[in-house]
């Protein structure tokens, strides 16, 4: 129930596709009057029609009583024309994403609204500056980012343009609080806080997969079970599809002026152009039955009658509860300073490479394979091991065999800089420090609205600071090192913390 008068009470949401109708559904819900408006002929009516329909559902499901139905219905006013719109105190645009299309939306409705009317824009993309830049009161004009579905997705960004007046962005707020969703500020930069922050997940699977590392369902077991995201990167991309998620990713590159750190890649491109991107047209990176992902098949451990000694780095991350893990599997530990020539050799890099480790420790190559500890073994799901291009085929079999005993899952993928996981994570903590480092958003804001936007386990900086800053640094100089790509340069902000050891969400002085 509606405790306090909304701060808005009369709300025109023009454009009624999926995220107008939801910002018009919580809007009404909070005690405003809403008007529909869409240029498309019935769709403001269909709208209508369909908001009741939902009302009714959660009726039915006594998830509201008759009277809210009753109020929520009647605060729903279809106009037909602009001018209907001028006794608005807040106006929402959620038409097409195209800059002219806006910019001409909204000097029509500055010359209908009073001049205490706040107009604001959900675009996810363009520049709120730019939009605000045909207006006589830019002051009066800021980005409000919902998430779609809106009702669900319960963040809000609330982001100021080069002349917003504050009191404004304090008054968004204030009302989005009261629609029950949690605002965050965001500088008007690409992308906001959300899309912004996403980068790292999805670029970086991309460029793994890119270099035929292992396939995409690997990818999206090894981060589910490692890391503890919900979905993969590349089941997140066939929910949103490649028809709207590609064109973000090139938008951020591009208006970023080609920042390494969001490179897209060839696979999304290609796909987009062949029509497969995504569930909703049957066929993405998985394909789907009746609207269910066919899970691709993952092969089971093999099982060996005898074992070979092993060996273990001094150098391996997380050395001591590596050496436990062994023990308790019942290994033969060889404990001298270099291996036998028997013993199967276990190194755990942070950044780097097993041929890298395998060359600067003089290991055989052929029986080094190396197994990601980033994250503590007993917090994972799934363990990931990697060969290297000469590793044998009987000492790929005997670590597949050996991690795999006590029942926990193994994936066995290819060389390369890092493991899975080390790099996505890596490359999001980078990402979310960069952005800090620009001042786009508080620590604060930005892991709330990651964890709320995009459903991620932690937040960005928290992510960093339970793995430790001086690790996610360590991983990221050696990616540096192994690739020689920009994309890895860790950024001033990460840098310092990770140097002096303390935490991501500690404020500066």
């Amino acid at each position: 129930m509606i405790q306090t008068e909304p701060i808005y009470k009369k709300v025109a949401v023009v454009g009624t596709g999926a995220m107008g109708r939801g910002i018009a559904q919580i809007c009404a819900q909070a005690g405003s009057l809403i008007y529909l408006f869409d240029n498309s002929e019935g769709a403001a009516q269909n709208a209508k029609k369909s908001l009741i329909a939902q009302w009714e559902k959660l009726l039915q499901k006594s998830k509201i009583t008759q009277s809210e139905f009753d109020s929520y219905a009647a605060r729903l006013v279809v106009t037909g024309e602009l001018g209907e719109l001028a006794l608005a105190d807040l106006i929402v645009e959620a038409v097409v994403e195209r800059l002219d299309i806006k910019k001409e939306l909204f000097i029509q409705l500055e010359s209908i609204v009073s001049a205490n009317c706040a107009l604001v824009t959900n675009t996810s993309s363009l520049s709120v500056t730019a939009i605000a830049a045909c207006l006589k009161s830019p002051a009066r004009f800021a980005g409000y980012h919902f998430f779609n579905p809106v009702p669900l997705m319960r963040v809000v960004e609330v982001v100021a343009g080069l002349k917003t007046d504050e009191s404004l962005c304090d008054q968004l707020k204030a009302y989005a609080s009261q629609l029950g969703h949690t605002p965050v500020n965001a500088k008007d930069t690409p992308g906001f806080i959300v899309n912004h922050a996403g980068r790292g997940y999805i670029t970086e699977a991309l460029r793994i997969a890119s270099e035929n590392i292992c396939d995409f369902s690997t990818i999206d077991r090894v981060l589910r079970d490692q890391a503890g995201f919900k979905l993969g990167p590349f089941e997140l991309m066939d929910l949103t599809a490649l028809d709207v998620s590609h064109p973000v990713m090139e938008s951020i590159y591009d208006q970023y002026y080609q920042e390494a750190r969001y490179r897209p890649t060839y696979i999304t491109a290609q796909r987009l152009a062949g029509g497969v991107i995504g569930k909703k047209v049957g066929e993405g990176f998985y394909k789907y039955k009746e609207g269910k992902q066919e899970l691709a098949f993952e092969p089971p451990a093999p099982v060996l009658s005898h074992l070979p000694p092993v060996w273990v780095s001094s150098r391996a991350a997380r050395r001591a509860s590596l050496l436990q893990m062994l023990k308790d599997f019942g290994a033969t530990i060889e404990t001298a300073a270099a291996p036998s020539n028997e013993a199967l050799c276990i190194v755990a890099p942070l950044g780097l490479d097993v041929t890298t480790v395998a060359v600067l420790e003089r290991l055989d190559p052929a029986r080094t394979v190396g197994i990601d500890l980033l994250f503590p073994d007993e917090s994972t799901k799934r363990r990931v091991i990697a060969t290297n291009p000469v590793t044998r085929d009987d000492m790929r079999e005997a670590a597949n065999a050996l991690f795999a005993l006590d029942g926990k899952p193994v994936s066995v993928i290819r060389d390369s800089g890092g493991f899975i996981t080390q790099r996505v994570i890596a490359n999001i903590v980078n990402i979310a420090s960069d952005m800090c480092q620009q001042g786009i958003c508080s620590p604060e804001d930005l892991n709330t609205a990651v964890v709320l936007g995009l459903g991620y386990p932690l937040g960005p900086l928290q992510f960093g600071d339970q793995l430790g800053p001086d690790n996610i640094l360590e991983t990221l100089l050696n990616l540096q090192t192994v690739y020689g790509d920009q994309r890895y340069r860790p950024s001033p902000w990460l840098r310092r913390r990770g140097a002096l050891g303390i935490s991501l969400m500690q404020k500066e002085h």
